[in-house]
């Protein structure tokens, strides 16, 4: 007996229902979707939008670096809020939404890093160095450090806690002068704003606030404010919910083009 065709039709049988299975099974390549959260699109272009978190003495150059950004990643937006760095980082503590922060200094980023809130380690990208604001006319006659201490001069400061607030500190000790301010204020741009309004006849701000002044304020340098050279940190927050577009973002700011725009407003290099 001839069993040779009913067997190679059986196997062809076989082999036609596996082919037609596997025509109907969703291929690899296709099958997986973009991960939940996922900061980019299909063709590998950052998207979505990001909070930015960073020490008031950075508002000008950090408005020009979320432009820029925005510009080269369409489909992304950078949105900004500026305070003193010690407000920022209580903030953060505290759950506020933040994909970034950019401290005035190393120490309110280390409290966020011994925390476990940051998404590896800090970057530093620029540093900043006080100098005596005062109004165009100089009304006060202010030539020096020493001279703020001078009784009847109408000093403001940043409060302690805020980093150009320590950095006085630091350089009141290095100089060997004792200043009383009439007023403290939560961040350099509101010591600035003091100077600017003539509420003061002086303000210890940075380098780069007086620059950003322009006519509104004559910027006053000191030996002593070589003492207390504050250094700027950058990172990413844990909870970020766009991590990738968070670190795009540090990238960038830490990266050629943040230097030079950073160098431009008066920065050093870290």
């Amino acid at each position: 007996m001839n069993t040779r065709k009913p067997r190679v039709a059986a196997l062809l049988t076989a082999a036609a229902l596996t082919a037609g299975l596997a025509a109907c099974a969703p291929s690899a390549s296709t099958s997986a979707g973009p991960a939940a959260g996922a900061s980019s699109d299909t063709a590998g272009q950052l998207s979505g939008t990001i909070t930015v978190f960073a020490a008031a003495s950075l508002k000008v150059t950090f408005t020009t670096l979320a432009d820029e950004f925005e510009k080269k990643n369409p489909g992304t937006k950078v949105t900004l809020s500026f305070a003193g760095s010690s407000d920022l980082a209580t903030q953060i503590s505290q759950g506020a939404p933040a994909d970034v922060f950019a401290s005035a200094d190393t120490t309110n980023m280390a409290k966020l890093a011994d925390a476990g809130l940051l998404d590896g380690a800090a970057t530093n990208f620029a540093t900043n160095v006080l100098q005596i604001a005062v109004p165009p006319s100089n009304p006060a006659s202010i030539a020096s450090f020493a001279d703020l201490a001078r009784p009847g001069v109408k000093v403001v400061v940043c409060a302690g806690q805020v980093p150009c607030g320590a950095a006085a500190d630091a350089v009141e000790k290095a100089a060997g002068v004792t200043l009383a301010p009439v007023s403290e204020e939560s961040s350099v741009t509101d010591v600035l704003g003091k100077v600017t309004s003539g509420e003061a006849d002086a303000g210890l701000v940075y380098v780069t606030d007086v620059k950003a002044a322009g006519t509104k304020a004559k910027g006053i340098p000191f030996a002593e404010a070589g003492k207390a050279v504050n250094t700027y940190p950058i990172a990413t927050i844990g909870a970020s919910r766009n991590k990738q577009l968070a670190a795009a973002f540090v990238a960038m700011v830490a990266g050629a083009d943040g230097r030079k725009t950073l160098a431009d407003a008066g920065f050093g290099a870290p």
